[in-house]
């Protein structure tokens, strides 16, 4: 592929865009498309209703469960909506019906051209539910412990931390700057 662009950093992003967008048309063209924004996620949730499990399985359920809205929710919340709202209005109403955070209306997501490759939401979670079941299936755990950082320090040698400056050289948030704001 070959991107034309100002400066090798913008060549780059641009490149980087246009392989995405290559490999989901890839996808979509290999498993079809559903639609997006997280409503497909959303409309699993029912299935799982069916299911009839206990112990370790009725957690992983619940886990897989609370875990299918978590990209429609993110979604409204980057929007500047309130999740719970928005997905209590997506999950009133069925099939490609739900929430596009580009134009803030709620209409038919496929006409809307908001739509994911099924591919990769479905291995989005194939994959989660496998670290799901790992996690269920071990019984211990062994992590280490975050360090706590001593000298937070400045950008770029601005020596140790700037705690009691609150602004440039101890300007006190460069208040005496009066002309200036």
């Amino acid at each position: 592929i070959n991107v034309g662009a100002a400066t090798e950093t913008e060549m780059k992003e641009k490149k980087a865009r246009i392989e995405d967008a290559l490999h989901a048309v890839r996808a979509a063209i290999e498993e079809g498309i559903v639609p997006g924004g997280g409503v497909a996620l959303v409309r699993c949730m029912d299935a799982l209703d069916d299911v009839r499990c206990s112990g370790d399985e009725k957690t992983g359920v619940d886990v897989v469960r609370n875990a299918l809205p978590a990209p429609l929710k993110q979604i409204a919340a980057n929007a500047g909506q309130e999740p719970g709202v928005v997905l209590a209005k997506v999950q009133s109403k069925s099939g490609a019906f739900g929430y596009n955070a580009e134009t803030d209306t709620y209409g038919d997501l496929l006409k809307d051209g908001v739509m994911d490759p099924t591919k990769v939401v479905r291995s989005a979670l194939v994959n989660g539910s496998s670290v799901g079941r790992l996690l269920l299936s071990t019984d211990c755990v062994i992590a280490e412990k975050p360090k706590k950082d001593e000298d937070k320090g400045g950008p770029g040698g601005m020596g140790g931390g700037m705690d009691d400056m609150d602004g440039m050289g101890g300007m006190g948030g460069m208040g005496g700057m009066g002309g200036m704001m």
